[in-house]
């Protein structure tokens, strides 16, 4: 599942772990492109020493025996951390979604938890690139999500989510039990507080449109078409 941050994706990563069938992993590619880009996040060192700062060697995990000897893997990435040096060839053995939300509220939500940003920390370019790669690949859109569609419609977004990934839906995705998981990322004190406090998908926020400061909506506008290109694609219920 490629999602940018400030989405819902460490909520759906739950409700994901939540089945019976499926092992989950949380931003495997997070250390090694820190590593490579030499950027400052919080918890950074712990970051570093928490996962494999190669790339190479983060493939070869996430394509060798699923964890606990599950039936599904899913794979919770950050399509920012996918930066040109990283292959993407090894996407081909896997099946690819992606979840999406609209620019302003990604940034709206981002400033709060980190100050500075840039195009490139929303990650919306690169997710489109993604996308298009896998729809060259497959000879069709892949599977596209939007964060606010599943806040309003759980049930049946992840019903049309699952049929199109070609595994059964599961009533067991629509809760979880509070509290942290052993496969959070060690990260998960600086931006999981709201997610360990869940136990389902919270109701959607009633629709307002999102002012940004003139920096911001510059970002937001140079977003929006890679997001539109992506949106009209997206699973309705």
């Amino acid at each position: 599942m490629w999602s940018g941050p400030r989405n819902i994706s460490t909520a759906m990563m739950r409700s994901f772990g939540a089945r019976p069938d499926t092992a989950v992993v949380d931003e495997p590619f997070y250390a090694a492109y820190l590593a490579r880009t030499g950027l400052v996040h919080p918890m950074l060192e712990e970051v570093l020493a928490s996962q494999p700062n190669d790339w190479r060697e983060v493939v070869k995990s996430l394509l060798g025996a699923v964890p606990d000897g599950k039936a599904v893997f899913y794979q919770k990435h950050m399509t920012h951390h996918m930066i040109p040096e990283f292959g993407r060839d090894w996407m081909a053995q896997a099946t690819n979604a992606f979840l999406i939300r609209d620019p302003a509220a990604v940034l709206a939500s981002y400033v709060r938890k980190r100050g500075d940003v840039t195009l490139a920390d929303i990650g919306i370019v690169q997710q489109r690139e993604l996308f298009d790669r896998e729809a060259d690949r497959i000879g069709k859109a892949p599977a596209v999500v939007e964060g606010a569609d599943i806040l309003a419609n759980p049930a049946s977004m992840l019903r049309l989510l699952c049929a199109a990934l070609g595994i059964d839906y599961s009533d067991a995705m629509l809760h979880w039990s509070p509290g942290r998981r052993v496969s959070d990322g060690v990260w998960a004190p600086a931006w999981y507080d709201a997610v360990e406090k869940s136990t389902g998908f919270d109701p959607p926020r009633p629709a307002a449109t999102v002012a940004l400061p003139g920096d911001l909506q510059q970002i937001a506008d140079a977003a929006s078409p890679y997001y539109e290109a992506m949106a009209i694609h997206r699973l309705v219920a």
